[in-house]
């Protein structure tokens, strides 16, 4: 077990995660700066669209496709531009000191996890955070593996710290995190997955935004555990870090972080308590919603008027898929979330926040989500025109690999790993063998099956 003394070695430098503090940080600001402009220069120079813009023209319905295609593709360009100087200005929150941490809850909800739920206890109760004000409570949501033999272990080697909650069937994600939130003593309650670890400041880092009372949730940074396991979680990798890392720092700096994932987020104690019955009986279109519960909680404590910010300094090391079909099952059950609580928060959340952040959200929502519905008419028209046109084809390729190599830029920007070849992989991957994934989630919103439990 670890020792009072042994929790309080010094953190890691704060500067370590503020991206303007590395060397060479001005020269990517620049180089991702330029890289937007040359990729504004290189669509319209050479010629990567105008395929499908000349050979348009001989069709004149193809106009009405084209031209809002066009629109759309520009603001995009203008909030890609407006997000980057955004992230250029987010700035990671300091983190509690030992001596003032907030007395702390951190709840584990496990299901048929196996052994990986033991290394998830033992990297929170070795953590750097005062025993005194730290509690882990561990649900074991019905398994009928042995992930309650490894809970017991991991209690028995950190008496005191641990308490551990058994349910006799599977009741869900849900109801085993309202076991622990019950249950729980800290003035903040932190939500890890069973399937993760953290590293040794995270407790410290998550609990320091909350000296700002206008702070309700903080969303953590999540990195991939397995990610030696193959190429989707080397690919998944790059993915995480753009997607929990430059949207988080972005939509942080006007205190309206979307979705504080279930790997890490914490929550301010008394907000929960407050929202907590309507969180377990959410009802989407007329069925109980049983998945989605960390985006769910997000928008139910930006509804209260709090902000959601993003910590940085707050990692996690969590399994993603190896296999095509897990990773499928896992992103159908993320944009089925996406749907509802995506119209949630346009109908009555957005509304509620302070005028700064309502307009950039409702700019930020709106940009976002018409890529749908103008990709899916810009799908249609690419797959009537292709077998005409072959070349198409390439064009498409060409420029695919002109969005994905800015995107790597910022990729580097803070990662200065060559796993960046593996984000060009996954943009092609991703449009060849994933887009058919929204489109069914939004058929199958009402859904309930959890996929990959």
């Amino acid at each position: 077990m670890q020792t009072e003394a042994m929790a309080i070695d010094p953190p890691a430098p704060h500067g370590l995660y503020e991206y303007h503090a590395m060397p060479g940080d001005r020269a990517y600001r620049l180089l991702i700066l330029l890289g937007l402009t040359l990729l504004l220069m290189a669509s319209w120079q050479l010629r990567v669209f105008h395929g499908v813009v000349d050979l348009a023209r001989q069709h004149a319905w193809a106009s009405f496709v084209v031209h809002p295609a066009m629109i759309w593709a520009a603001m995009g360009m203008l909030m890609l531009l407006f997000r980057t100087l955004l992230w250029f200005r987010y700035r990671t929150p300091a983190p509690a000191d030992f001596s003032n941490a907030p007395a702390l809850t951190v709840v584990i909800p496990a299901y048929n996890e196996g052994a990986m739920v033991a290394r998830s206890i033992d990297s929170v109760a070795q953590a750097r955070y005062p025993h005194g004000r730290l509690e882990i409570i561990v649900i074991d949501d019905g398994s009928r593996d042995d992930t309650w033999t490894h809970i017991e272990e991991a209690a028995r080697r950190h008496p005191g710290l641990v308490t551990t909650l058994r349910f006799e069937r599977n009741r869900g994600k849900r109801a085993a995190l309202e076991a622990g939130f019950a249950r729980a003593r800290g003035e903040v309650l932190v939500t890890i997955d069973s399937d993760s670890v953290i590293e040794p400041g995270t407790l410290l880092a998550m609990a320091g935004p909350f000296r700002d009372a206008r702070v309700g949730a903080v969303a953590g940074k999540v990195s991939v555990y397995n990610r030696a396991a193959g190429l989707i979680p080397r690919m998944l990798k790059v993915r995480y870090a753009l997607s929990f890392d430059f949207l988080r720092a972005v939509q942080s700096t006007y205190g309206t972080v979307y979705c504080c994932p279930g790997a890490l987020a914490a929550y301010r104690a008394t907000v929960v308590q407050r929202v907590l019955g309507a969180w377990m009986n959410q009802r989407f279109l007329g069925r109980a919603c049983t998945y989605g519960e960390d985006r769910a909680m997000t928008n139910a404590i930006l509804e209260q008027g709090y902000d959601c910010v993003y910590q940085r300094a707050a990692i996690v090391h969590t399994l993603v898929p190896t296999r095509y079909r897990q990773m499928c099952k896992m992103f159908l059950r993320w944009d089925r979330s996406y749907v509802r609580e995506e119209l949630r928060f346009a109908r009555h959340i957005v509304w509620k926040r302070p005028p700064r952040a309502r307009a950039i959200a409702l700019l930020d929502v709106l940009i976002t989500n018409l890529r749908y519905p103008v990709g899916w008419a810009v799908m249609a028209l690419f797959l009537f025109l292709l077998p005409a046109h072959p070349d198409l084809l390439l064009r498409f390729c060409g420029a695919l690999l002109l969005v994905s190599g800015l995107n790597m830029l910022y990729y580097l920007r803070g990662e200065r790993s060559w796993d960046f070849v593996y984000g060009i992989g996954y943009s092609y991957f991703s449009a060849f063998a994933l887009f058919w994934i929204f489109p069914y989630a939004l058929l199958t919103a009402r859904a309930q099956g959890w996929l990959t439990r």
